[in-house]
C-alpha cells in the first residue's frame, strides 16, 4: 500500500508554500492580461460590457491549484525526482520560443529541445528522463483541466472554413497558473526516515543515484503555466473539450512510458525527446483537422435565427436562449435572418415574447424576456456564410509576426 496518510500531509504543506512565491503571482498576472485580452473580443461582438476579468482569473487560479495538487500527488506516486539543474533552463527556453508563437510556452517543446540538446550536444546538463516525465505529468494535468473546465469562457467568433464559407465558432483559450511539488534528493540517512515505500518506488530512479536504500528525499515547489488554445467549429465546446482531453490524455501517458524506458535507452530517450513536441503537435493538427472536415455546426437554418452565443444575465439569456436554439418569432413575428431579428427588436417595447426551437431535440418554447438596463438582446446570431470580415486562428508571437511580415514584404 502507498502510505498516503504520510505523505499527503508533507505534500499540502509544499504545497501551500508556492503560494507566496512571487513567480506564482507574476503567472496569475499573466493568466490575466490573457483573459482582459480576451474579454475584449467578447465585448467587440456582443457591443456591451461582459462580465469583470478578475471572475475568470480566479476561477483559473482556483482550478490550478486543485489541478497543482493532483499533478503533485501523481510525481510522488510515480517517484519522479528532478534536480533543480534540470529545472533551470525550462523557463528561460519557454519564454523564448513564445516569442515565436504563443502556443510555444509549453514545456512540451522546451522539455524536447532541451532533451535533444543534451542528446546532440551534451549541454545543457539534465536528466532526459526526468524532464520529460514532468512535461508528461504536466500534460495529464492539463487533459484534467480541459475536460473540467476547458469550454468555461469559449469565445465565439466567424471563421473561413476549407470551401470558403464563413461559418460560427468558438475559441477556446485557457490558461491555469500551477503550483506543484517536485522531488528532489537531499541525501542519505544513516537510518530508514520511517516511510515504507512499495516495491515499485520509484518508477524514475533518481539521477545518478543507483543504491535506492535509505534515500532521503525533499519535495521543491515549482510554479508552472498551463495553457489550452483550441477551436469548436463542428462540435459544440464541451464536445470538443471532452476530444482534446482524450487525445491529450493518451499524448501524456505515452510520453510517460517513453520517459521511464528512455532511461535505460539512448535510443528511446531520442524518441521521446522527438515525441514531446511533435506529438503535442499532432494532437493540435488531429483537434484542427476534426473541426475542418466535419460539418459545421452554426450555420443558418430555414425555421429561423440560429443563435451562436448568448451573453449572460442579459433578456435572451434569463429567457432560456442558448448556444446553437433557433428563434423563430419575436412577439408573434416571424423572423428568419439577423436583419430580421434586429428589426423585429427595434420595433418592440419590452418585455417581448420570444418562440424558440431549443437543443438537439428541437423542443418548442415561448418565454417572455424581461426589460434589462441595457438595450441589447444578448444574441449573437450565427453568419450567413458571406461575410467579409472573420476571425484567422493564429497563435503567433512577436517575432513570429515579425517574421511572417518580412517575408511577405520579401515575396513583394
Amino acid at each position: 500500500m502507498f502510505p498516503f496518510d504520510r505523505i499527503l500531509p508533507l505534500l499540502l504543506g509544499s504545497l501551500l508554500t508556492v503560494l507566496f512565491e512571487p513567480l506564482f503571482w507574476v503567472v496569475v498576472l499573466l493568466v490575466a492580461l490573457q483573459y482582459r485580452r480576451m474579454s475584449a473580443v467578447r465585448e467587440s461582438l456582443f457591443g456591451i460590457k461582459t462580465r469583470p476579468v478578475w471572475s475568470d482569473t480566479l476561477a483559473a487560479a482556483i482550478y490550478g491549484i486543485i489541478g497543482g495538487f493532483a499533478g503533485s500527488l501523481l510525481i510522488v506516486v510515480v517517484g519522479l525526482t528532478v534536480s533543480g539543474s534540470s529545472l533551470i533552463y525550462l523557463w528561460p527556453v519557454a519564454i523564448l520560443l513564445m516569442l515565436i508563437n504563443a502556443r510555444f510556452l509549453c514545456f512540451a517543446y522546451a522539455g524536447g529541445l532541451l532533451a535533444m540538446a543534451n542528446l546532440l550536444f551534451g549541454f545543457p546538463s539534465l536528466d532526459i528522463a526526468q524532464i520529460l516525465a514532468l512535461v508528461a505529468i504536466l500534460h495529464m494535468v492539463e487533459s484534467i483541466l480541459i475536460l473540467t473546465s476547458g469550454h468555461l469562457g469559449a469565445v465565439p467568433g466567424y471563421f473561413k472554413d476549407k470551401r470558403g464559407r464563413v461559418v460560427g465558432g468558438f475559441t477556446m483559450q485557457k490558461f491555469w497558473p500551477i503550483p506543484i511539488v517536485v522531488l528532489v534528493v537531499v541525501g542519505h540517512a544513516l537510518a530508514p526516515e520511517g516511510i515504507n515505500m512499495p516495491d515499485w518506488w520509484p518508477l524514475l530512479k533518481p539521477d545518478g543515484i543507483d543504491n535506492l536504500e535509505n534515500v532521503v528525499y525533499s519535495m521543491l515547489p515549482v510554479v508552472a503555466g498551463l495553457g489550452y488554445g483550441d477551436l469548436a467549429i463542428a462540435r459544440n465546446p464541451r464536445q470538443k473539450s471532452r476530444f482534446s482531453a482524450l487525445y491529450l490524455g493518451l499524448y501524456s501517458f505515452v510520453l510517460l512510458m517513453l520517459s521511464v524506458f528512455a532511461q535505460n535507452s539512448r535510443f528511446v530517450a531520442f524518441l521521446a525527446a522527438l515525441f514531446s513536441p511533435l506529438g503535442h503537435e499532432l494532437v493540435i493538427f488531429i483537434g484542427k483537422k476534426l473541426e475542418f472536415n466535419d460539418p459545421p455546426l452554426y450555420v443558418p437554418c430555414p425555421e429561423g435565427v440560429r443563435v451562436l452565443d448568448t451573453l449572460f444575465d442579459t433578456p435572451a439569456w434569463r429567457a432560456g436562449i442558448r448556444s446553437g436554439d433557433v428563434i423563430l418569432s419575436v412577439n408573434g413575428r416571424r423572423v428568419f435572418n439577423r436583419a430580421g431579428l434586429e428589426a423585429a427588436l427595434g420595433e418592440t417595447f419590452w418585455p417581448v415574447e420570444v418562440e424558440f426551437l431549443q437543443g438537439k431535440g428541437r423542443f418548442y418554447r415561448r418565454e417572455v424576456a424581461s426589460a434589462a438596463t441595457t438595450r441589447a438582446f444578448g444574441v449573437l446570431a450565427v453568419p450567413e456564410g458571406t461575410e467579409e470580415t472573420y476571425m484567422e486562428f493564429g497563435t503567433a508571437g512577436p517575432l513570429g509576426r515579425w517574421w511572417g511580415d518580412f517575408w511577405r514584404r520579401c515575396k513583394h
